[in-house]
């Protein structure tokens, strides 16, 4: 399970990066105009994408269950917010590298961001992190497009052609 995951982690940057790049063209005002997401506008989708990066991380990484509610801004600046998500996303792979594979088999014990206690499938709630930044990667399209702007195609077989085709090219 561990090189699957270490594939999605690979993925979950790719497809940011992508995404933070096409939004660089948008302006200020369309950024912040509210666009009907569950998190508001682009940025407010953004910022609680980097929440959910740090809480998942902290669990899974630092066994640590941070206390923070779920449209807490983290990054006011826009340009601060897209550092701070690409590195949360980069995190990811390097801890994969190191984990040991039989935690794949385990529960993850964590309390929720209201402070709740719960326990899950490590694997399955693995896979929750980069499902969670996927359909959220999914709605900034969806805004983008409506807004008239260019797309960005981040399904993970455009990854996994274009990652195919730099392997062949070395």
């Amino acid at each position: 399970m561990q090189p699957y995951f270490a594939r999605l982690a690979r993925y979950h940057v790719w497809a940011t990066d992508k995404l933070l790049t096409d939004i660089d063209a948008v302006s200020e005002t369309e950024y912040r105009q509210d666009r009907g997401l569950y998190f508001g506008s682009i940025h407010g989708t953004l910022n609680h994408m980097l929440v959910g990066e740090r809480l998942w991380y902290a669990r899974f990484a630092e066994g640590v269950s941070l206390k923070m509610p779920l449209e807490t801004e983290l990054e006011s600046q826009r340009g601060a917010l897209a550092v701070a998500l690409r590195e949360a996303t980069g995190r990811w792979g390097v801890w994969l590298d190191a984990n040991p594979a039989q935690d794949f088999d385990r529960d993850l014990h964590y309390n929720r961001a209201s402070g709740a206690p719960a326990i899950a499938p490590f694997a399955t709630t693995l896979g929750h992190v980069f499902n969670h930044g996927t359909h959220h990667r999914g709605q900034l399209t969806a805004a983008l497009t409506a807004m008239g702007h260019a797309c960005p195609e981040l399904d993970l077989i455009y990854w996994a052609v274009a990652m195919r085709q730099a392997e062949m090219n070395k």
